[in-house]
């Protein structure tokens, strides 16, 4: 099973879709699974149902940060990095989807019930959640040198 396929699963069997991509490669990154669930636990629905910045881009910015991001405070070449493989993740996701936002990538505002309830009516969960988790994954491993 791939990398990108387990990060569905992991959305499909009840976590989010942060939490989905982050674990995806948290381990080979030096971060356990149960901690990686923790940290991007509030992530999920575009931040905490708030429609905004969509959970599966918000996982990878983690990974991002897990593997170039700055730990030591000389170090702005890490700083450098991690940004540019924001911008070029972003770049990319942006191109395939249009939007790194969630509001506008499953049309429905999740910080309000009824809305929140619809999406779930529709399907957006079980349709287009799963395909956004899954590129994401794909991309980051065109990003990341995750062989170190």
């Amino acid at each position: 099973m791939s990398k990108a396929d387990s990060a569905v699963k992991c959305f499909t069997d009840g976590f989010n879709c942060a939490q989905a991509v982050l674990s995806s490669y948290s381990e080979e990154l030096g971060l356990e699974t149960e901690m990686a669930y923790k940290v991007a636990g509030a992530f999920g629905s575009g931040m905490g149902q708030l429609g905004e910045t969509c959970g599966a881009v918000t996982g990878a910015l983690m990974l991002i940060g897990l593997k170039y991001g700055k730990y030591k405070l000389s170090d702005t070449e890490a700083k450098d990095r991690t940004y540019a493989c924001v911008k070029q993740y972003t770049d990319m996701f942006k191109e395939k989807f249009g939007s790194i936002k969630c509001q506008d990538l499953i049309k429905f505002d999740l910080s309000k019930p009824e809305q929140l309830a619809e999406a779930r009516k529709a399907g957006v969960f079980q349709n287009i959640c799963p395909k956004l988790i899954a590129a994401s994954v794909e991309m980051i491993e065109d990003i990341i040198d995750l062989e170190t």
